[in-house]
């Protein structure tokens, strides 16, 4: 019969048959059905597709699909806008590894500026490991602006488990379910007024999509400061992602000038319509000028 697994995530069955004595990080059965963990998973496939709309890609599983790196070159190419001088489509383990080789190291070379912390590598992805997997997505998300809200405070549990074979069955070591680990994939924030608001009114405020473009901060920051903005300073009607994020970039700048604290929220936040982000920098400013004439 075919060989079975003792006491591990099933998620392994998906896995190649293991060498004696090898790891591998499984994730924790209960951590794949948090809620938080599976709404991760869901937002970042439904993006990948979203931006591979057009090369008639679906991405189903991640780990069953980004594995090989065919999805992962298109990916990068589409999102980098460049060319990888890679092998369209290869079938052998060796092949699949020399193209992962040459799209993660064009993937470092994208994010080692801004200091990331690179947790994947080709042994890594090609073994389907998809904490691993997410790690690499969610940086390539957040670096390129990805228009999506990646869920807060998700962590997952897993395990490294060393297997050993034995006639048609292997299973865990024991020392090795000891060998827990937790990760995070975004750094936990402290909960404040404006996460209950949202709690409770997030029907309300779609008035602040009106500051998404970054004109009326950059007016009303003049406004509140008592000069006139130039308009070779800012793009008066934006047109496209980049020409937003300047002009909230800029309106940030001026609220620096004008004494204020450097915003928690990236420009990108509000240019995507994060509400909460946006009310966080309205109210800064509410507080600063509520006495203003």
């Amino acid at each position: 019969g075919s060989p079975t697994l003792v006491g591990s995530d099933p998620a392994l069955d998906t896995y190649s048959l293991p060498e004696e004595n090898e790891e591998r990080t499984m994730i924790d059965p209960t951590s794949r059905e948090d809620p938080k963990f599976k709404e991760l998973n869901k937002v970042l496939i439904d993006w990948i597709n979203d931006v591979l709309v057009e090369e008639r890609i679906i991405v189903k599983q991640l780990e069953e699909d980004l594995y090989d790196g065919q999805v992962l070159q298109k990916l990068l190419e589409k999102l980098a806008d460049r060319k990888l001088n890679v092998a369209e489509v290869t079938q052998s383990e060796i092949g699949q590894k020399q193209k992962l080789q040459t799209i993660l190291e064009a993937v470092y070379d994208i994010l080692r500026p801004h200091g990331w912390a690179i947790k994947w590598n080709v042994d890594s992805i090609h073994g389907k490991n998809l904490v691993a997997i997410l790690h690499l997505l969610v940086a390539l998300a957040i670096h390129f602006r990805a228009p999506i809200r990646l869920p807060e405070h998700v962590s997952v549990q897993v395990v490294v488990v060393r297997v050993t074979w034995s006639g048609c069955r292997f299973s865990p070591s024991s020392p090795a379910l000891s060998c827990l680990t937790r990760l995070s994939f975004r750094v936990p924030t402290e909960r404040d007024a404006f996460d209950t608001l949202f709690d409770h009114a997030p029907d309300k405020l779609s008035v602040v999509k009106k500051f998404a473009d970054g004109v009326y901060l950059v007016l009303l920051m003049g406004l509140l400061e008592g000069y006139f903005v130039p308009l070779h300073n800012f793009h008066l009607t934006p047109e496209n992602f980049d020409q937003k994020v300047h002009n909230v970039s800029f309106a940030f700048e001026l609220m620096q000038d004008g004494g204020l604290k450097k915003p928690k929220a990236r420009p990108e936040d509000v240019v995507n319509l994060d509400l909460k982000s946006t009310l966080r920098v309205l109210y800064n400013l509410f507080t600063k000028y509520k006495n203003t004439e």
